[in-house]
């Protein structure tokens, strides 16, 4: 019995190693006849990266004249290539397997795709938000923008997102998505913004001109732009103790500018109607009692209080 056992495996490991054998032999074979068509994808894919490479080149000498943005550059390039790479690859990869027909192969990508695209969705949707903010170009880097509780200077605009300088010097790096989504309000899409401060007089004062010292002193601020846009000035509301003035005027449209002009005019607005003597009031209150308040005088309080002795 022992003998025919180690005979069996004798025999067994010998059909192990013939089959083996068989098999490399099969492998080495088809590796030699597949040879020239390996060869030649090899070839394909070193014609693809060499195309890649030129159409890269022209792509950015076109875009320089044309100046576009660095980032947009960077994504035509980038989709260019990846169109090249992808029809290269396909090509080689049929050149070895016939039986791999590119329509197939198509086929197989998309499936991987959708299943790519549910795994990396967050990734894949600040991408493509990325790439129409790029085209578009609804805001350029160095504007000032605001998006929902984010307010900043744009520095750099990515493909997945773009970051924003706060104005206290904080960065905040958005997704894309975040900017393509939401309402983005773009201070700096115009050289000019308009601003508006309210300014109050007293009852007693002439409107007319009180209007007229205000207006004269907003004109005659360096900040303001009355050479573009008129300065206005509307008596809006009758206050608590004054008439409210509405003082619009335009000025420059970064956040600096703003503030910077704000506080010339106040200024000016301040020291225009102190000089025409004209009153900027206090907020005025009436106090109202049930009852009759006594009033004493302050020298029977004085005798009335006891006096002290000398020591």
């Amino acid at each position: 019995m022992a003998e025919g056992t180690v005979m069996e495996d004798v025999f067994n490991l010998q059909e192990a190693s013939s089959t083996l054998s068989s098999q490399l032999d099969a492998y080495i074979t088809g590796a030699i006849e597949a040879s020239p068509k390996i060869v030649l994808a090899l070839f394909i894919i070193f014609v693809t990266w060499a195309v890649v490479a030129v159409a890269r080149f022209i792509l950015r000498r076109v875009c320089a004249r044309m100046r576009l943005r660095r980032n947009l550059v960077d994504v035509l390039s980038m989709l260019t290539s990846t169109t090249i790479w992808l029809t290269g690859l396909l090509i080689a990869l049929a050149v070895v397997f016939p039986s791999i027909t590119p329509g197939k192969a198509l086929t197989t990508l998309g499936l991987g795709s959708v299943a790519i695209g549910f795994a990396f969705k967050d990734t894949f949707e600040n991408f493509l938000a990325g790439i129409l903010i790029l085209l578009r170009e609804p805001f350029a880097i160095g504007d000032h923008v605001e998006c929902e509780d984010v307010e900043g200077q744009i520095e750099e605009i990515t493909i997945r997102d773009t970051r924003i300088r706060q104005t206290d010097g904080q960065l905040v790096v958005t997704p894309n998505h975040h900017l393509f989504q939401n309402p983005v309000t773009v201070r700096t899409d115009k050289d000019l913004r308009r601003t508006t401060i309210i300014c109050g007089v007293a009852y007693g004062e002439n409107v007319d001109e009180a209007r007229k010292v205000i207006q004269d002193a907003v004109a005659h601020v360096d900040t303001v732009r009355d050479d573009v846009k008129d300065v206005e000035i509307y008596a809006q509301s009758f206050g608590a103790s004054s008439i409210d003035f509405e003082v619009t005027w335009w000025t420059g449209s970064k956040p600096h500018d703003i503030r910077a002009s704000r506080d010339q005019v106040i200024a000016a607005v301040k020291s225009a109607l102190d000089e025409a003597g004209i009153e900027i009031p206090f907020p005025y209150r009436t106090l109202t009692f049930n009852e009759p308040l006594p009033i004493k005088n302050m020298s029977e309080e004085d005798s009335s209080a006891p006096k002290r002795k000398a020591s």
